[in-house]
This record gives structure tokens, sequence and C-alpha cells, in this order.
């Protein structure tokens, strides 16, 4: 069993961090690249969740605490680049009949192989390429820490497919890193710039409501924000 306390996994993250860094698409190039190294790190991971640098192995706080408020009821939910499944599992377990993908088909057996009998229907798709039956098809998009990870031009199409998921009254809420405006940005990950992450609202949703917090880790602190967006009904 991996050592999980908690110097320990983060000295494994960081390690895994360094190598995977080094690996083809590890730091960009083409969308293939970026694929085929999203599979090798959960491929590679061989089960030790500190293999993978963005999962905590609970679901992020930013999430939990917005559905402590708005809860689902019944309402659908998609969530993006699912991952290992906890945000996924956070959604489902506050109402909403979840449908979580991934690009990787790695991650979505690691997902279920982790919940299983869960609720969450969890399927491998590519986010610029998803089923046509999902554009407009749920009451909330939850995209977390994706669209940090793309380069353009896939981030602005990311973008434009996100905003076309939601029904009409639906919500898109997004957590990102972020940076201030014109700052340099010497990734992976790229954190969004206020115009990058306001661009849903050229694509006709409405702010809602935007939280700016902070994430300390060892040496640093890095910027966030939650925002949520809302198509009109």
């Amino acid at each position: 069993m991996p050592d999980d306390r908690p110097d320990a996994f983060l000295a494994r993250r960081d390690a895994a961090r360094a190598r995977l860094d080094d690996l083809t698409g590890g730091k960009g190039g083409s969308s293939a690249d970026r694929a085929e190294w999203f599979r090798t790190v959960y491929r590679e991971a061989a089960g030790d969740t500190a293999a993978v640098p963005w999962a905590d192995g609970k679901a992020k706080q930013a999430l939990v605490d917005w559905l402590a408020d708005h809860p689902g009821q019944g309402q659908t939910a998609l969530d993006v680049a699912c991952g290992l499944g906890d945000n996924a599992q956070a959604l489902a377990e506050a109402g909403y009949t979840t449908t979580a993908f991934d690009l990787a088909p790695e991650a979505i057996d690691w997902a279920r192989s982790r919940f299983p009998g869960s609720s969450v229907r969890y399927v491998a798709a590519d986010l610029i390429e998803l089923p046509p039956d999902w554009s407009g098809a749920f009451d909330l998009v939850h995209e977390c820490y994706t669209l940090q990870a793309l380069q353009e031009p896939l981030r602005s199409r990311a973008v434009d497919v996100l905003a076309g998921l939601l029904k009409p009254a639906g919500r898109l809420l997004l957590i990102s890193r972020v940076r201030a405006e014109g700052a340099a940005s010497d990734g992976p990950p790229w954190p969004l710039s206020p115009s990058e992450w306001r661009r849903f609202e050229s694509l006709g949703l409405t702010l809602v409501e935007a939280t700016s917090y902070e994430i300390t880790r060892p040496g640093r602190t890095i910027p966030h924000v939650r925002a949520v967006f809302a198509r009109p009904a």
C-alpha cells in the first residue's frame, strides 16, 4: 500500500510531476500528443493517486462548498474531464443525476473501480467531440481544471463546447487557477486570465457569481476563481 501520509503523498506527487513533464505532450504540443500524455499519466500511475498530479483523492472543496447551497433535486449534471471520479461522486451525492466523462479510458475504468455501484454514468469521451445528444442537455455543467490544461486553439474550442451543453436556465460552474490579465503563463497548467474565463459571457451566458480564493502549497500561493454562469431561460 502506498504511504498516504501528507509528506509522503506530496513527495510522490512531485516526483511524478517531474517525470511526466518530460514526456512528449507533457508541456503542450498537438492535441494528439496531449491526449496520449493524459492516457500515459493514468497507465503509469499503477493505482497510486499521488502519481496523478491533479487528483486529491477527494472532491475539490470549492465544489463541495457550492453544492451545500445548491443541491440537485434530480437535475442533470455533467462532470467534465472527471479523472478519478471524486467530483462526480460529490455531484451525485448532492442530488444530481450525473454523467461524467474523461478523455482517458484508463481514468474511467479507475473511477468505476473506486466507486462500485455508483449512480454516476461514467463515459470515455473527447471534450472537443462529445456525443451530439449532449448539446443543450444539462442543468449543470461542472468544469474544474480542464481549460487550464489546454492551450489555444483548443481552449477556445472547449469554451464553445461547454457553453453549448447547457439547457435553458442551466448553469456552468467553473473552477480554475487564474492569473492577472497580460501576466506570463509558463505551464502547464496555464491559468486563465479574466478575459479568458469570462469569455462565456460572449457566448450568451450571464455571470451570476465569481468568488476569488487562494490555495496554499509549500512555498507558493495559487490564485483561483469559482465562477457560475447561467444560460437565459
